[in-house]
């Protein structure tokens, strides 16, 4: 028969996946001799059986009773005794910590008889009937499923009759009232008695807490830690101590270390006269631990001492539950305590500094994730929201600011220095002027890999996509939530972290970047074998990715260079071009700005290399929309527009019509456009050689590479290397400045992920674009499936991750791993690289590592986070 049952001195730490955290901390601080009242383990696995089968495993009732039996050995007590009763509380426990996510039941075992018997055995007829109701009120909760609220509100009105403020303050005769009162809700609720048989209340309380594992907060908490649904729950059975008894008794959590800022002191609060769920319910002020000092002095040093010793055995900050009972203290729990983003880094610094861990043990305890908030406003989290709708969290912080439905007036507003968010049905290319000085991006359509997303992340803004609760009213300048209507001009908030829309402005946290963080990134360079570059299109943008650590640029996208007041216009004229002569002129004025962009670029990046693609989106997203054109024109046939200025609408959206494509995704872009009009290319070939000897001439050395996207086959890359080469020859020949380069590709094409050994002759190096390579490879649109049936997938777990937020290693990773290994057989020393948003993804940035890739390459704010993650890769194989 399978062991269900481990015993406190059974078990240690190292069991965390068969016996949960709580139960295995429970086992070790047994085994360190400390005061930790006696009890049992129920494994994971019998909770796992139990929810595939529905039914408890066999025999395990007949374990846990055998397991009472010796616990009431020990405890010198009987379950249920009339005399001597022995009662127990009942705690869930995973491998990994879930604070109130699931349930706890105390003080079972308790009826009419051992409350009598418990009453003798304390002397204290008040502690007794305390302890009943408590009991009573958790079971019916958590067990018989009558809400909380139903007991909450006899009490308060009990409090109200007896004109009191506190529970502590009522008095036996109002307790024994409660209790009766609690009774008949369960009668009146259930159609049954309360149940009085101690076997029946502990059968049904383990079923309880095996089938909270699947409640809803269980799963929205395990789903945001991205915790594993199959790891399934343990159970721990513990003799009842009692912080009820009178004001020698109490009960505190505490921390070893402050969890909000990380400082070295003890952080924490306790009651006098209080059971564990009156600490964490909030139905009572507790006190600073502090002052624990002043009520019992003794205690407090011995609580002290225990927690240090719990801190270098773990060698980790630790959060204990404590109880005090008649003056003596009790250890009912201790694991790592959260922490704030701030606090871990500090934390971990700290104890290297005292010795007490390694850098590397530093290193691979910092969430990657967590360190993310620290480079990006975030809400204050003790100001209270009011939540409008919810969408997807796009790009991490959180901004404050007024509506506006339109890029100019985001535009105009921010030149003011007026706070504005954007908020649009889905951004476009064309917003990129009023992206820039918004404070945040809303969008009601599109995924987390959306151009707002892609953007917002790229300039460090916080951004919510997707958010198809809000209808937008573009015309009258409004969005509605359900009833609620917001005008433009109205101020909202958004956090990027949480995908949440709220009303008002809320006070932000500034990004904080100190000597902590400052420190653990010198101890990641040491560690880590992956390079790390950042997506920058800008001077601006290169110099942030510098100050956060970047070594290079692995992708500069120079369509983002295209667009602006100055620009775009010109780029549509060469779009719209009649003749190769009206196109040759328009790139020829395109020239200078393209060439003065690069110029600062190499500037701010000097020797360190910089992976320039070609322009790649389809042209049609650099001209109007067809719909707004022809709405123009009926609005200008029915106004006073001449008749020359309609005809002059009508030829341009006849040429964009013309332009238009049924996939223009999958359509005349990338390589494709360059080899179709290949003086597209010439041009920004020439403005890249143009800007390096430039600034080879002001004694910079830039180290250049230019990337051709979109590559499908072999030929493609060997006629536009032929291109290139010949326009940066003649630029040399021009010059007499020689400039080095190297040409790549970007694989982002199924077929030339697999022919890449035939690539690879026409390529220097190659940069793995993984959102298109994951949209080709899946047949996904990602703003589609983001926006409607990827959710359904996730929640169902048709897909474990999200593919654009996380590499599909078994689907995309093997195109790319199978693209290395091609690539290698031919040029062993390729360079090899990543530049899609995955490469700032920790899960995905190991299996760069892992495969052996050169560098990854992300957003500049996601630059810190990467240099983190390479340096976990090489340190989890250690």
């Amino acid at each position: 028969m399978t062991k269900y049952i481990y015993a406190f001195e059974e078990g240690n730490a190292g069991m965390r996946d068969l016996l949960g955290g709580k139960g295995a901390n429970l086992c070790e601080m047994t085994g360190l001799g400390f005061s930790v009242p006696p009890g049992f383990v129920i494994s994971t696995e019998a909770c796992n059986q139990y929810v595939k089968e529905g039914a408890m495993p066999e025999g395990l009732m007949e374990q846990v009773m055998e397991a009472m039996n010796k616990l009431e050995e020990k405890a010198g007590k009987k379950f249920g005794d009339i005399n001597n009763p022995l009662l127990v509380s009942v705690r869930s426990g995973a491998k990994f910590s879930m604070p109130g996510m699931m349930d706890t039941i105390l003080n079972l075992g308790l009826n009419e008889k051992s409350l009598s018997g418990m009453i003798r055995q304390s002397s204290n007829e008040r502690f007794g009937y305390d302890s009943f109701r408590r009991f009573i009120q958790m079971f019916s909760d958590i067990v018989l499923r009558i809400g909380k609220d139903k007991f909450e509100e006899r009490i308060q009105r009990k409090k109200e009759e007896k004109s009191v403020n506190l529970d502590t303050e009522l008095t036996v005769d109002d307790l024994k009232d409660l209790v009766e009162e609690f009774k008949n809700i369960v009668r009146e609720n259930t159609g049954e008695l309360f149940p009085e048989a101690p076997k029946e209340q502990l059968e049904r309380a383990i079923r309880a807490v095996f089938e909270s594992w699947n409640n809803p907060r269980a799963i929205v908490y395990r789903r945001a830690s991205n915790i594993s649904d199959d790891l399934g729950t343990g159970v721990s059975i513990q003799m009842m101590v009692y912080g009820n008894m009178g004001d020698d008794s109490a009960t505190g959590v505490a921390f070893t270390r402050n969890p909000s800022n990380g400082d070295n002191n003890i952080f924490g609060e306790y009651l006098i006269n209080a059971q564990g769920e009156d600490v964490v319910a909030g139905t009572r002020t507790p006190k600073p631990i502090s002052e624990l000092q002043d009520d019992n002095r003794e205690i407090y040093q011995e609580l002290v001492e225990l927690m240090s010793t719990l801190e270098k055995h773990y060698k980790d900050m630790q959060d204990i539950e404590f109880t005090m009972e008649k003056g003596k203290l009790y250890m009912l729990q201790t694991r790592n305590g959260k922490r704030t983003a701030q606090a871990g880094l500090k934390i971990a610094v700290n104890m290297v500094e005292e010795a007490l861990i390694t850098e590397e043990a530093a290193i691979l305890r910092i969430d990657p994730a967590q360190l993310d908030q620290l480079l990006h406003p975030r809400l204050d989290p003790d100001v209270e929201v009011n939540v409008l709708a919810k969408g997807l969290p796009a790009s991490p912080g959180a901004a404050t600011g007024k509506v506006t439905f339109d890029a100019d007036l985001a535009e105009e507003l921010g030149k003011k220095g007026e706070k504005v968010i954007l908020v649009r049905w889905e951004t476009t290319p064309d917003d990129i002027h009023g992206i820039i000085p918004s404070q945040g991006v809303l969008t009601a359509h599109g995924g987390m890999t959306s151009h707002a997303a892609v953007v917002a992340r790229g300039m460090g803004k916080p951004c919510v996509t997707g958010c198809e609760k809000i209808r937008i009213d573009i015309s009258n300048k409004i969005f509605k939530v359900d009833e609620v209507y917001v005008k433009e001009g109205d101020i909202i908030s958004i956090d990027g972290g949480s995908g949440r829309v709220m009303l008002g402005e809320i006070k932000l946290i500034p990004p904080t970047v100190n000597k902590e963080l400052q420190k653990v990134l010198e101890w990641t360079d040491r560690f880590k074998r992956l390079g790390v570059r950042a997506n920058a299109d800008t001077d601006v943008d290169a110099k942030k990715a510098r100050e956060f650590g970047a070594k290079g640029i692995g992708l500069c996208r120079t369509e983002h260079m295209f667009f602006g007041e100055d620009r775009l216009p010109i780029m549509q004229d060469m779009i719209l071009a009649d003749s190769s002569t009206e196109r040759d002129n328009a790139l020829a004025k395109l020239l200078p700005v393209q060439k003065s962009d690069f110029e600062k670029i190499f500037r701010v990046m000097e020797e360190l290399p910089v992976t320039i693609r070609l322009l790649d989106p389809p042209l049609h997203e650099f001209l109007p929309d067809l719909l707004d054109l022809k709405l123009e024109i009926e609005e200008m046939k029915r106004g006073n527009a001449k008749e020359e200025e309609i005809i002059k609408k009508e030829n341009l959206a006849e040429k964009v019509r013309l332009m238009s494509e049924a996939n223009p995704m999958l359509g005349l872009r990338g390589c494709r456009l360059g080899l179709t009009f290949p003086s597209i290319y010439e041009m920004q070939v020439r403005a890249i050689a143009e800007a390096a000897t430039n600034v080879t001439r002001e004694g910079i050395k830039p180290d250049v590479e230019i990337m051709i996207p979109l590559v499908s086959t072999y030929n493609e890359l060997k006629v536009l290397r032929i291109i290139t080469e010949k326009v940066l020859k003649n630029v040399t020949k021009e010059t007499g400045v020689e400039i080095e380069y190297k040409i790549g590709t970007m694989i982002e094409l199924p077929r030339a992920a697999v022919t890449a050994d035939e690539i690879v002759e026409y390529a220097d190096f190659f940069s793995f674009g993984t959102n298109d390579l994951t949209q080709t490879t899946y047949g996904f649109s990602r703003d589609d499936a983001e926006g409607k049936f990827l959710p359904k997938y996730l929640e169902e777990k048709i897909l474990p991750e999200n593919p654009f937020e996380v590499l599909d290693v078994g689907g995309v990773g093997k195109l790319v791993e199978t693209a290395c290994n091609l690539g290698r057989k031919v040029k062993p020393d390729i360079k090899l690289g990543i530049c899609g948003e995955h490469g700032g993804e920790p899960k995905s940035i190991e299996f760069c590592h892992n495969i052996g890739l050169t560098y990854i390459s992300c957003s500049p704010f996601r630059v810190p986070v990467a240099r983190l993650a390479a340096a976990q890769a090489v340190l989890k194989k250690v």
